[in-house]
């Protein structure tokens, strides 16, 4: 048997080789009986693997592999490739070392009932004590199903990999709770725009002005296309979203000419702070994450409740919604690639049916 007791190891490693190639590792496992065991079914799939590669030329790819291939073939290429980063690392670190063509649908379900008991952003707790809530039906759709579906089609279209057993994700897809239309009252208004700092207020205006997600409002000057009057990025699944230059934006935007040669929205910092290389009083670009910052203290500071930074851009479409009338309006305004997504809105325009309604009854012969 080639198993042996690795120095400064508990387990037993393995060390073989099968027609030229060498397999080894740690059987983790400190029982020699076991550890033969394994062995053997180690060799057997190996030999498995070694015929498979013969008969088709591509030996069995592990998820390990797969992801890897996917990451730098596509996803390092999406918008905030950051997170999504962090995404299939937590897929690899449960599927180490597992084949891709032996994930089947029992193996998906494992993993979303295990994701379901995890707390959200990995904290069980939250300030004060309170208990934290686990990950939403939503957070499985973006963060498991989507990602492994997008790699296993991948691997079956592009490189060309057998996989008998590939999950039927539409089955596995979670139901999620219907998006909510929030609007903002004037009370709310007025107490936010009173708490926001001076040097976030550019950006926060701008981000109630013109209805954007929060991503897509951390612009560049490169963006902002004067000559033609509109603004530029992109956005959800690298759509094209563009934001006319209206005389409001352009009031926003015009006097922060200069402060960043590179990026429109910039804070002051109030602290030094040599892990992030800021210096008080320095300016510095605003990014997603001091926004959300700045925004969760804003909305403590007013007594704001029940209103997400992503509401604003409900509010924008329904205040849009009902001053025009125009639901295809709206869709452009908002860059959404279906009107059926601009449809939720429809409910503001509830006082024009039912006069409209009310015309029709009293034309009637």
């Amino acid at each position: 048997m080639s198993i042996y007791k690795a120095t400064g190891s508990p387990f037993y490693h393995y060390d073989f080789q099968i027609n030229g190639h060498r397999f080894h590792g740690s059987t983790k496992t400190g029982n020699r009986r076991e550890a033969e065991a394994i062995e053997r079914q180690l060799k057997e799939k190996a030999k498995d693997d070694v015929r498979e590669k013969k008969k088709t030329g591509h030996a069995p790819m592990t998820f390990d592999d797969a992801a890897g291939r996917y990451w730098l073939e596509k996803g390092r290429k999406r918008k905030l490739a950051h997170k999504h980063f962090g995404t299939i690392q937590k897929l690899v670190q449960y599927f180490k070392g597992k084949r891709l063509d032996q994930i089947d649908d029992t193996a998906i379900n494992e993993l979303v009932e295990y994701r379901l008991r995890q707390p959200r952003w990995g904290h069980a707790t939250l300030k004060g004590g309170r208990t934290n809530k686990t990950v939403s039906n939503a957070t499985i759709n973006r963060e498991v199903i989507g990602p492994m579906k997008a790699i296993f089609r991948r691997a079956r279209v592009l490189w060309h990999c057998y996989l008998p057993l590939e999950p039927s994700w539409k089955d596995h897809w979670l139901k999620e709770a219907g998006e909510r239309v929030r609007e903002m009252q004037e009370h709310e208004r007025i107490a936010l725009y009173a708490t926001i700092r001076p040097d976030y207020l550019p950006w926060y205006t701008f981000t109630h002005l013109s209805g954007r997600r929060l991503s897509e409002t951390i612009i560049r000057w490169d963006d902002v296309h004067w000559d033609s009057n509109e603004i530029v990025t992109l956005g959800k699944r690298d759509s094209v979203v563009r934001t006319p230059l209206t005389p409001s934006i352009r009031a926003i935007l015009e006097p922060l000419k200069g402060d960043d040669p590179i990026w429109v929205f910039t804070f002051v910092a109030k602290r030094n702070s040599h892990k992030l290389g800021q210096v008080r009083g320095g300016r510095y670009p605003i990014t997603v994450y001091n926004a959300k910052n700045e925004w969760c203290r804003c909305r403590a500071a007013a007594g704001v409740r029940d209103f997400r930074l992503h509401d604003h851009r409900h509010d924008r479409a329904t205040k849009l919604l009902r001053h025009t009338k125009n639901l295809k309006l709206v869709q452009v305004a908002l860059n959404h690639a279906n009107i059926a997504t601009t449809a939720k809105y429809a409910h503001v325009m509830q006082d024009e049916v039912a006069a409209a309604l009310e015309e029709s009854a009293k034309s009637r012969d």
